[in-house]
């Protein structure tokens, strides 16, 4: 059935300015993003059938532009709108993190990394930079690659510390493979930092490791002391 005979209140644009975003499945947040079908499928179905395809909204995301692009109903313009919606949601997520104290919006802190590393195919080492008040300074990214204690190193972070004017340090990095879980490596790499940012009187305040679901704190799990 063609998706303009549906009630208005299973229309997805109608039914999310009744209900709000929230009452949305990703299927129909999907098909209003896709505002049209094709031949034989209405949006509602294509956005289905495309979500049964990538396997999941995030791996849709995070699709590059030749495997966006090969499915039924996706060309060039939808994947740079698509890359235009993803930006614009950082940005959001940055603003809105960088009016706050760090320490009293964990979420926010969560939502953040999520949104700048999740994605990313390879390993990245990152740190926030907070001022005295655990306000945003920065984000920087400052390693690429295997993330060991052969590839990152304490004096580049301190550098960077020091050239921030930071007071505080939020490390993070992603583990691409999905699993959050910390290996010896990444505690010993945090205690080399926190050991040589403290000759500098700049605090590690946690460590935040990136996979598929929520950010693991080292910090909440007893990993830093």
């Amino acid at each position: 059935m063609n998706i303009k005979q549906w009630p208005d209140e299973q229309k997805p644009r109608e039914k999310l300015l009744r209900q709000g975003a929230r009452t949305l499945d990703n299927a129909e947040l999907l098909a209003i993003f896709l505002r049209t079908g094709v031949v034989g499928c209405n949006v509602v179905d294509l956005a289905r059938l495309l979500l049964k395809e990538f396997g999941s909204l995030r791996a849709l995301f995070e699709a590059d532009i030749a495997q966006f692009t090969a499915h039924q109903g996706l060309g060039p313009a939808k994947y740079v709108q698509l890359q235009a919606v993803l930006e614009m949601s950082r940005r959001y997520l940055a603003e809105t993190l960088e009016r706050s104290n760090a320490l009293e919006s964990p979420q926010a802190v969560r939502d953040f990394l999520k949104a700048q590393l999740r994605h990313e195919p390879h390993e990245i080492f990152a740190c926030l930079f907070l001022d005295a008040k655990h306000r945003v300074i920065t984000f920087e990214s400052l390693f690429y690659g295997t993330i060991d204690s052969a590839s990152v190193y304490p004096r580049q972070v301190v550098r960077r510390a020091l050239a921030n004017n930071a007071a505080a340090v939020i490390l993070t990095h992603n583990h691409p493979s999905g699993v959050a879980e910390p290996s010896q490596a990444d505690k010993m790499i945090t205690e080399k930092i926190r050991d040589a940012l403290a000759l500098v009187d700049v605090r590690v305040l946690d460590h935040f490791i990136v996979g598929s679901g929520e950010p693991y704190s080292m910090l909440e799990n007893g990993w830093i002391s």
